[in-house]
């Protein structure tokens, strides 16, 4: 037996926000991966850190098992501290794969209550995008059509311990409703996704402040981006592309940025996709 999980992880978010007392986030799924690899033929863990553990053991606790009986390895293209969703994803992955190696299978929503009773989630294991608290795992909106952007990610440098800051966010995260942005024509839906998050990414300044976003945004819009969407509790910034724009043309002008914006590291591209749980 040989189970394979794949979960997402994210550049940053599309939009983060606090309404009406409460906060919230807009997933921003990546082509980008945790996965994690259940087999009967070898024993232990492998590549589970803390959190990773946390989860493999509630998910143990919540359907009545005691312990795990195979090997269990966790592989991650997203790396830690960045804002790309990397813990949220290993701890979906591994909910994900130990369910289905004994013969379950957990809904989003109930490896949402799993995974927040470990840390602040980032639900991107939920199908297309999410609008939901992110502190206690209240879904408010989920969006299964929206036009899939190109992204070039960009990194400012340093780490975020997402957990301290989601507190902090309490405080600082800027009042805002969510965007209705997703409607119309493929080109409304771009701008009107572009235009929210934009506005998000500057608003975020005021709670963690992010080295060149402005020129960022500038430079990129002078190259024909749409916009740009930030990490609102990490450290990674992404400018966002025309469908249309194709992957040679993105590039080139990406590349063109990276020689304009030396303190900002191009981590390369990517499309804005689908979340959820791939079960192979």
């Amino acid at each position: 037996m040989e189970i394979k999980v794949r979960v997402p992880g994210s550049c940053g978010e599309l939009v983060q926000g606090i309404y009406q007392g409460e906060p919230y986030l807009i997933t921003c799924p990546i082509e980008a991966y945790t996965e994690v690899v259940v087999s009967d033929s070898w024993q232990g863990l492998e590549g589970l850190g803390e959190k990773s553990r946390q989860a493999l053991g509630l998910t143990l606790k919540y359907l009545g098992e005691e312990s795990f009986p195979y090997g269990m390895r966790l592989k991650s293209q997203l790396p830690h501290g960045k804002g790309m969703a990397s813990s949220s994803a290993d701890i979906a992955a591994v909910c994900g794969a130990a369910a289905a190696a004994l013969g379950r299978k957990l809904s989003p929503e109930e490896i949402l209550r799993l995974a927040v009773a470990i840390e602040p989630t980032d639900p991107i294991f939920f199908p297309g995008l999410v609008c939901a608290n992110q502190m206690e795992g209240r879904i408010f909106a989920q969006y299964h059509t929206f036009p899939r952007l190109w992204i070039s990610i960009f990194d400012t440098g340093g780490r975020v311990d997402t957990v301290s800051f989601h507190d902090h966010a309490r405080q600082v995260g800027a009042e805002m409703p969510p965007p209705v942005f997703i409607s119309g024509s493929r080109q409304r839906a771009e701008k009107q996704l572009a235009e929210a998050a934009t506005k998000s990414a500057l608003a975020n300044e005021a709670g963690l402040p992010k080295p060149c976003l402005r020129e960022l945004l500038e430079t990129a819009l002078n190259k024909g981006a749409l916009g740009v969407n930030a990490a609102h509790s990490g450290t990674v910034l992404g400018v966002l592309w025309p469908e249309t724009m194709g992957a040679e043309a993105i590039a080139k002008a990406s590349a063109a940025i990276a020689e304009e914006l030396p303190k900002l590291k191009f981590w390369g591209q990517t499309r804005l996709s689908s979340g959820g749980i791939f079960y192979e």
